[in-house]
């Protein structure tokens, strides 16, 4: 056989077209997916709460407002209300400004600080950046407090200069930018990335799973009912989804040393995540055979960017944005991160993922009540010579 004869093979021509595809789909869904760092931090909500009985803090307010580079900013929200918003990813930051500030400021007293609070239980792209804006933040507050632009200030309420200066030293030195830190996670990108690896660890697991058995479904028709091998499939998920929940979550407390109060919650966790990513990418798979598995790679990719572990929904391109409302990586990874690092309940998360599970399986339901033709039972011999023998009994 000469070298061309075998190129033109099946499997060669299969390996030509996967790495050309492959290749085009990775890059062109994970550049374009990542083209929104930085260029969409302007998307990410904060709030700024003003509660200072003085004039400084408006004036501080009102020069973050302006200056700050977000599009959306809550200022008619409690300080309260925002921490709570927080807490669930819906804001990015929060700024609060206490109703003491300018009085603290003129006593001179160390206690008169800023508020910057951060969720670090959430995307990692939104702390990092919240940090380096957080102290952007405060170097222009020292500045705007220094010796000489305090002074001024003071002299224009008819404050004598000597006073006004003394004052001044006082402000400069009694400024205090508190970064407020919830949620905190152990140093080590190891704990970052734990929501999103072991949901990735499910989902291709349950991909090529999905293949698999499906593929048994496809070579078993004839041996049993459409609906008992379905059933069959299902049950076959559902054993490895546990064995190997059980054994993915081991090598996790291994290596990341989570609590051990959280560790049936996890599995628990990690079993229906098998489940609802073996039933969303079974859909393919049983309407094009092998063919589905080609459809799925980019669908998992444009989920490694839709999945919200590296930025949030407020930052994605659209198709991402839309991706990540049907994505069971999405809530299988915001679920995680409450749960191993929040202190808000996983519950919203984890009934999200369940419905997409329950939704993915009515259409394999379906796919194989309607698409797949009924295909008579062929009873083996020894099943035949078993019911011989009882009709001669």
């Amino acid at each position: 056989m000469k070298f061309t004869a075998f190129l033109k093979t099946r499997g060669a021509t299969a390996a030509i077209f996967m790495g050309i595809f492959y290749a085009v789909a990775m890059l062109g869904i994970f550049l374009p997916g990542y083209t929104a760092i930085p260029g969409n931090v302007d998307e990410l909500p904060i709030a700024i709460i003003n509660d200072d009985a003085g004039k400084n803090g408006a004036m501080i307010a009102e020069n973050l407002q302006q200056n700050l580079p977000f599009k959306e900013i809550e200022t008619d929200i409690t300080n309260k209300q925002a921490l709570k918003d927080l807490e669930h990813n819906d804001l990015a930051l929060v700024v609060h400004i206490p109703k003491t500030f300018s009085e603290n400021i003129q006593k001179g007293e160390a206690s008169s600080s800023i508020d910057f609070t951060i969720n670090e239980a959430g995307a990692t792209v939104v702390s990092s950046t919240m940090n380096a804006i957080v102290t952007e933040i405060n170097s222009q507050l020292s500045t705007q407090f220094s010796q000489q632009t305090a002074q001024g200030v003071l002299m224009n309420f008819n404050v004598p200069e000597k006073q006004a200066a003394e004052l001044a030293e006082k402000i400069e030195k009694s400024y205090v930018g508190n970064v407020v830190t919830i949620n905190e996670i152990p140093d080590g990108m190891n704990h970052n990335m734990l929501p999103m690896f072991l949901t990735m660890a499910g989902y291709v697991g349950a991909m090529i799973g999905a293949m698999q058995l499906v593929g048994a479904f496809r070579a078993s028709r004839g041996k049993a009912s459409k609906t008992r091998l379905f059933t069959y499939v299902q049950m076959a998920a559902i054993l490895i989804a546990v064995v190997s929940s059980i054994i993915a979550v081991g090598v996790a407390y291994l290596i990341d040393k989570p609590s051990g109060d959280l560790f049936f919650g996890i599995v628990g966790q990690q079993i229906l995540n098998y489940m609802v990513c073996f039933n969303f990418t079974a859909i393919l798979i049983f309407l094009f055979g092998e063919g589905g598995m080609i459809l799925n790679l980019p669908i998992l990719l444009m989920q490694t960017i839709a999945n919200g572990a590296t930025i949030t929904r407020d930052m994605m391109h659209a198709p991402y944005e839309w991706m990540s409302h049907i994505s069971p990586m999405y809530y299988s990874v915001q679920a995680y991160f409450a749960n191993l690092f929040g202190s808000i309940s996983p519950s919203p998360y984890i009934w999200s993922m369940a419905a997409v599970g329950a939704v993915a399986m009515l259409i394999n339901m379906a796919i194989v009540a309607f698409l797949h033709k009924p295909m008579p039972v062929q009873v083996s011999e020894t099943e035949v010579e078993k019911k011989a023998a009882e009709i001669t009994a």
